[in-house]
């Protein structure tokens, strides 16, 4: 497996590793991987000839006071990772070389990246979008797999790939849960055993609101007020609970389709977000 730590490099490689016949996958990730991110690859590899898995702490993403400096960085078992998990290569350039002295250029969907996550995260979503915009630049892929946990993220890189004529297909991937039910999640690492417990609170509230949907419940108002009680029972504090339409991400005050539930909450100072697919059932 290769090792890239520039987009110079990572460009040249990417170039000798498309094949018309076999697609070049892409996995970005910020590392600390697991089995979250594995399922991502194990996806890609079994889908394209060669994958390329991007390790990358984006500094763009991250708000002042925000946990880009904590975040969790394990380089080397990342490494390993991808080396079991059958990668071509892991891109993990540095903060330089995405972002030399004198950068100026953003990428922004600021229609997508307002509500939800965007609301609370200011420029969060620019970031992104931009370093994304930079991995296929660089990677050169014909698919890139992520994960639908950060739901408002697919959406987004999917509009933000058509808009601009990427030609790269963004592959949605379903969440991994730990057997309790919490999304894996980096960041999980930050809880301690009281708080993971605390957290399991918000997947029980995602899973109790799919049922009541299933159930016949159609008011948004109600399932949210639910969930909010679930979550304030656990200490949580909340940033928003939201029922939203899939595409658009517009809220959805009646549940006549398909909708999202998504959830932002502080389990002590580890922020978390997971969400579901409503569907209500056929009434014919």
């Amino acid at each position: 497996m290769k090792v890239v730590d520039t987009p110079q490099k990572m460009r040249k490689l990417a170039e000798f590793l498309r094949r018309d016949d076999a697609p070049l996958g892409l996995v970005p990730t910020m590392g600390a991987l697991h089995e979250g991110h594995k399922s991502l690859i194990a996806r890609a590899t079994s889908e394209c000839g060669a994958v390329v898995v991007s390790i990358f702490v984006n500094p763009a993403q991250f708000a002042a006071g925000e946990d880009y400096d904590t975040y969790p960085r394990t380089f080397e078992a990342d490494l390993e990772t991808c080396r079991e998990m059958g990668a071509a290569c892991a891109y993990a350039p540095k903060a330089s070389s995405m972002y030399p002295g004198g950068y100026d250029t953003w990428v922004d969907v600021p229609g997508l990246g307002a509500p939800l996550c965007g609301s609370h995260r200011a420029g969060h979503f620019r970031g992104v979008a931009t370093v994304v915009l930079k991995l296929f630049s660089a990677c050169l892929p014909h698919r890139a797999y992520f994960g639908e946990k950060d739901y408002q993220q697919l959406v987004l890189l999917r509009r933000m790939t058509h808009d601009l004529d990427l030609g790269v297909e963004i592959v949605p991937c379903p969440i991994i849960r730990e057997e309790d039910g919490i999304a894996l999640s980096s960041r999980n690492a930050y809880l301690s055993a009281e708080e993971r417990l605390r957290a399991r609170a918000i997947s029980v509230a995602l899973f109790d609101a799919k049922k009541t949907v299933a159930a016949g419940e159609r008011f948004s108002v109600a399932i949210i007020q639910s969930c909010l009680d679930k979550l304030k029972k656990a200490g949580s504090r909340v940033d928003y609970v939201e029922i939203v339409d899939p595409a658009t991400l517009e809220r959805v005050e009646t549940i006549n389709g398909a909708a999202r539930m998504a959830v932002a909450a502080y389990i002590g100072e580890t922020r978390l977000i997971d969400n579901i697919l409503l569907e209500p059932r056929d009434e014919a």
